[in-house]
């Protein structure tokens, strides 16, 4: 059938005919996000740029030369180029989606009051940037996209004990994902012996009153929030779910309320890629998240959900292939919103 259709648009074309079906424009359209998958894929996949994070000893051993690119659109499209079954820990990127529960359960506003959405200007794991959260005039003044805001935004899912809570955050991620998802016990075990600096950052939120009770139980679901496992599809399916409301376009399940999808995105443009979320959104204009896993998911909104997984890093601690592919896909199939549009005159 698409070689068909193809055959009449060349016979239209050379007969001067302007014909284009619904049908055939779709055709056109996935013909060039795929084209885009593909160029993007072949023209980083032999980069040696970047390394994979070590501070976790199992990320470490991670194979670098993972390398899957996934695009879903928001009427449920997949397009994939490269690796998109292996898995890598979801690590930061979990923080965009316990944030999206906490504004489900308790309503957006409880984030901005109680952690802040405001970025830090400072290192994601930064201690001095929770010493300086109350401005004098101000509220919080962290965000839950760096440690400290992402502990506090844990402990502020429902539950009545651990087991529930934890279940509760990993059927939320899971919805997103449209399957079930399952945590990396290398990753968790590994990060979970190594998490001192955190334990250090819950106990100083609580000290200071924005997380309220059990700090220790935070950080430890925190941590194995973090060791989720995904794969570059999962990810694209996750940023989808974004792009289309809340709205999982491959399942079809209202994961999250469509009124609290502006919130998370704001969020995710300000502060998605710790120290250069700017430069990022300066050069792409997309909502976007990273995780020292290796993952980049982006959103734009009415469009597509995007995802790379490549495990090397930049100093930033973004992956670097991610960042390449991503900007060059979305600058090919018109993903940023901030872009210009000229209206067609008649």
């Amino acid at each position: 059938m698409r070689s068909r259709n193809r055959g009449f648009i060349k016979l239209a074309a050379l007969l001067g005919v302007f014909v284009i079906s619904p049908v055939m424009a779709q055709i056109q359209e996935a013909d060039q996000v795929q084209s885009a998958l593909n160029a993007v894929y072949k023209k980083y996949k032999d980069i040696k740029e970047g390394k994979n994070a070590d501070y976790i000893p199992a990320l470490a051993r991670v194979d670098p030369k993972i390398y899957g690119i996934a695009l879903v659109t928001t009427d449920g499209k997949i397009y994939t180029a490269g690796d998109v079954k292996s898995e890598v820990s979801i690590q930061s990127i979990s923080k965009v989606f316990t944030m999206a529960k906490v504004m489900e359960e308790l309503g957006a506003d409880a984030i901005a009051k109680r952690i802040g959405v405001d970025a830090t200007g400072m290192r994601f794991n930064s201690i001095v940037a929770v010493e300086f959260a109350e401005k004098e005039l101000g509220g919080p003044e962290i965000n839950p996209l760096v440690n400290p805001g992402a502990i506090t935004a844990t402990s502020m899912v429902r539950g009545k004990n651990r087991d529930e809570v934890w279940k509760s955050i990993l059927d939320f991620h899971s919805a997103f994902a449209g399957r079930p998802l399952s945590v990396n016990k290398e990753v968790f075990d590994s990060e979970a012996a190594t998490n001192q600096r955190n334990q250090a950052i819950g106990s100083l939120m609580h000290a200071y009153g924005f997380i309220k009770d059990n700090p220790a139980q935070a950080v430890d679901i925190y941590t194995e929030q973090c060791a989720i496992s995904v794969n570059a599809k999962d990810l694209a399916t996750m940023a989808a779910t974004l792009a289309n409301a809340g709205k999982n376009p491959v399942t079809a399940k209202q994961v999250m309320k469509s009124q609290n999808v502006p919130e998370v995105l704001a969020v995710m443009a300000t502060a998605g890629l710790y120290d250069d979320s700017g430069k990022w959104l300066y050069h792409t204009g997309l909502p976007a998240k990273s995780g020292v896993g290796g993952g980049i998911i982006a959103v734009s909104p009415g469009k597509f959900g995007i995802a790379v997984v490549s495990p090397p890093l930049d100093e930033a601690g973004n992956s670097v292939r991610a960042q390449k592919a991503i900007t060059d896909v979305s600058n090919t199939i018109g993903g940023n919103p901030y872009a210009p549009t000229v209206a067609k005159t008649k």
